[in-house]
């Protein structure tokens, strides 16, 4: 077991959470429709107001907050406080339009340190380790929510960042890091350049690897702890939410990720229709901030589906681990498609490497997907004719499992581009309307 002692928190009564959850969820949704303009248009439209909330079970009443929220009232029409009490700004990357924006107080700062600091725990850390951190920094918060939550451990951190592989490598060699923290498809990418460099990714000092910022698979998992001398643990968070450190894999249980109830409530819902789920149903999943003061969330649609579980290493609830999200499914021809279906049944045949990329088209009307696959090393020197029936088995694994046709396509060693922070799975090449 660790070294480092538990918080009274992590292992009371469920009653006593509940308790403090249901005041910190009063003080919330307080201080959301008290300074949040947004908010109280919200809660008045929907015809509620916060002393509405007198149990938890009220909380459905309230409406829901969404990324569309957020660009709405862009850049800082969500937050609660006055910007001289803001510390910090992080943003998301604004890739599929106005990125969304979120602050802290110093307070805020304090907590996000705090949770981290937990969860870096619950993995396992050891007083003396040493972490390696590859998460990007800077705007994204990945990177310096790892840094401040190791740091607070009393951990020493190696800020690396994403990017420069070789380095990556070359430093984890050299300072022999215990912990790593970065995103599961970049280790992918850190295990082939120890490879390609001669070192043999078993021998490495890590011991431990926190892996989140995108959804992965069992498979994915699997596959890592094979190839590597790690235990793959999982952590979860979003920015809107706080970032990294919302819910976090304990290392004696691996079955799902501890939720920090004392600070994030959990919901889920109908995706479809936003009805709550009853509890232990897969749905999607959503937050509400407990003591969040610059940027306080109600009931945020994180699109992420999942389901809530009874707690186990802890006495807070675990959700089980996110392998897809709503608004990555696919509607190919009629079938719903996740991107993490397709890499389990890549993962399951052992001559094809956890590198893919799915690409989107059109073939007259319709749509058409394609998959773009690498060998392993082990099997890039295979005949044609052998790797055509890898691709051909494939193409009917997802066939006759997934119930969509597919293009299966091997592609060289290196010829799908590597991620230095969330893998990008999709590429859609359908014309825009």
């Amino acid at each position: 077991m660790t070294g480092f002692p538990l918080e009274a928190i992590e292992k009371a009564p469920v009653a006593e959470l509940r308790k403090l959850q249901l005041q910190r969820l009063q003080w919330s949704l307080h201080h959301a429709y008290e300074n949040v303009p947004h908010y109280r248009r919200k809660f008045d439209a929907a015809g509620v107001k916060p002393e509405d909330c007198r149990t938890l079970a009220d909380l459905p009443k309230f409406p829901f907050t969404t990324k569309a929220d957020l660009r709405e009232t862009y850049p800082f029409g969500m937050f609660a406080v006055p910007m001289d009490k803001v510390v910090r700004i992080h943003a998301s990357s604004g890739t599929t339009g106005k990125p969304t924006v979120v602050g802290y107080t110093a307070k805020d700062i304090d907590t996000w340190t705090h949770v981290m600091a937990r969860s870096i725990r619950a993995a396992g850390a050891e007083p003396g380790m040493k972490v390696h951190v590859a998460y990007g920094y800077g705007l994204f918060t990945g990177g310096l929510g790892a840094h401040y939550g190791a740091e607070r451990l009393g951990l020493a951190v190696i800020p690396l960042g994403g990017g420069m592989t070789e380095r990556q490598v070359q430093l984890i060699a050299d300072f022999k890091p215990e912990i790593i923290m970065v995103t599961p498809s970049y280790m992918l990418a850190i295990a082939d350049e120890m490879e390609r460099q001669g070192l043999d990714p078993k021998q490495s000092s890590l011991k431990i690897g926190i892996f989140g910022a995108e959804p992965w698979t069992h498979e994915m998992r699997k596959q890592i702890e094979a190839r590597t001398s790690l235990a793959a643990i999982d952590l979860y968070g979003l920015s809107e939410v706080m970032g990294p450190g919302v819910a976090q894999e304990c290392i004696e249980t691996k079955d799902g990720l501890t939720i920090w109830e004392d600070h994030f409530l959990p919901e889920i819902v109908d995706p479809e229709t936003g009805e709550p789920m009853p509890e232990g149903e897969q749905g999607e999943l959503v937050f509400t901030s407990l003591t969040k003061e610059a940027l306080p969330i109600i009931r945020y649609r994180t699109r992420d589906l999942t389901r809530l579980m009874p707690g186990t290493a802890r006495s807070m609830r675990r959700m089980e681990k996110i392998t897809g999200r709503s608004d990555d499914m696919l509607i190919i021809r009629g079938v719903n498609v996740f991107p993490s279906q397709i890499e389990e049944l890549i993962l399951k045949q052992p001559e094809l490497a956890p590198h893919y990329v799915l690409e989107l088209s059109k073939d007259g009307p319709l749509d058409h997907l394609a998959v773009l696959v690498e060998m392993t090393p082990e099997s890039d020197g295979w005949p044609e004719a052998r790797k055509s029936t890898a691709a051909q088995t494939l193409q009917h694994n997802i066939k006759s499992l997934i119930g969509v046709s597919t293009d299966v396509r091997v592609v060289p060693i290196s010829a799908i581009e590597r991620s230095i922070g969330k893998a990008k799975r999709v590429i859609d090449k359908r014309p825009k309307a």
